[in-house]
């Protein structure tokens, strides 16, 4: 266990994993609440689930007027009025619909992020077993219980029952806007962290630029950044793996040989510079223009949490520390904590800032949009 994976996480595993939202399920899937999601892991044995950039209309909770209430083994039941409507809480297939003893009627969810949903004690079931449904699309009719109105309501993860507060407020019904690490541990075990204070604890350690502190639009002038003032992280790199290449890549993966020079993309603070999961060796720096950048992988870190470092300066050796497949360096861009595409401000093919932009970032609810125009000459 490493001890501040739950300071520090702030980027999503550059792991994919396989679609687990089929429109076709086993017999014993078809049967079985609990029950282990085929391919889950494979290739990896973590993954992450990334709610910060979720949009409003892929989250609904269960019974939006209900009154939730936690109760042993992690289950909620959410208490309403009699012919309340059901809702689904994220897209996806139905993988059970039908009465299931000492559940009554049930639904069960099974969502592209490996989560599933379980809607139990319904009066009657309106959705069909394959049926591919949507966030806030209703799924069935509350039932009763003695004098009680109710939906007992899980979150599931390889047929286990996790903590649902994890997940989403429980008083508010809100979702929690962070990011989840699902990692399968020795004997089988399913360990799932949170990583809300990553953000806090980046931004608290560095005396820069807060983008959105006092407008809902961030300017990045690329053009007025000096040539000693940046530096491509991997001279000589080629890219192997492109922003969300794949399911969920947060990065782009470049390559050039073991044990290779990496250098820090700009001026700034280390604020990790540890083993962490599946990362391997990881540094994050954040830097005085507001950004912060992830170098990944590493067989050897060179700088340590707090120093001061400038661009061009070297900060990590290339490896294949973690979960990865060859030597590379595994590259992020965030803002605020959040990732986004480097190739916005690296031309990684020439291996150049794009010094001739202005990039625009707006924010967006919890998330940002950007654009990129042309400098002004």
């Amino acid at each position: 266990m490493i001890p501040y994976r739950r300071l520090f996480l702030i980027v999503m595993l550059m792991l994919s994993i396989h679609s687990c939202s089929q429109n076709t399920f086993t017999p014993a899937e078809q049967q079985q609440i609990m029950i282990a999601t085929p391919n889950l892991f494979p290739p990896s044995e973590a993954f992450t689930v990334d709610f910060e950039s979720m949009k409003d209309k892929e989250y609904s909770f269960p019974l939006p007027v209900g009154r939730a209430e936690k109760k042993a083994g992690n289950r909620v039941d959410i208490y309403t009025t009699p012919g309340d409507a059901v809702k689904c809480m994220f897209d996806g297939v139905v993988r059970i619909s039908k009465f299931i003893p000492d559940y009554g009627h049930v639904v069960v969810v099974r969502h592209p992020t490996g989560l599933e949903t379980v809607y139990a004690n319904n009066a009657q079931n309106l959705v069909k077993s394959g049926q591919k449904v949507k966030a806030g699309q209703t799924l069935a009719i509350v039932g009763m219980e003695g004098n009680k109105v109710y939906c007992r309501f899980y979150i599931m993860i390889n047929g286990g029952v996790m903590n649902p507060e994890m997940i989403v407020n429980l008083h508010s019904h809100k979702l929690i806007r962070q990011t989840i690490l699902v990692e399968k541990e020795k004997g089988g075990r399913i360990n799932v962290s949170t990583f809300i204070s990553a953000v806090k604890e980046i931004n608290e350690t560095a005396d820069d630029v807060v983008a959105f502190a006092h407008s809902n639009t961030f300017i990045l002038d690329l053009s007025k950044i000096g040539d000693d003032n940046w530096c491509y992280p991997l001279p000589g790199g080629r890219v192997i793996s492109a922003y969300m290449q794949g399911r969920k890549h947060t990065g782009t993966d470049i390559k050039t040989k073991p044990s290779d020079n990496i250098y820090a993309a700009f001026d700034g603070v280390v604020t990790m510079s540890q083993v962490f999961a599946a990362y391997g060796n990881c540094i994050i720096i954040k830097h005085p223009n507001g950004l912060e950048t992830l170098y990944s992988h590493n067989v050897r870190n060179l700088v340590k949490k707090g120093d001061r470092v400038k661009a061009g300066q070297k900060i990590a050796l290339t490896g294949r520390t973690g979960r990865a497949t060859t030597e590379h360096l595994h590259f992020e861009t965030r803002l605020n904590g959040r990732h986004f595409n480097s190739n916005i401000i690296f031309d990684h093919a020439a291996h150049r800032l794009r010094t001739d932009k202005v990039i625009s970032f707006k924010k967006k609810g919890s998330g940002f949009g950007i654009t990129s125009a042309d400098a002004k000459k």
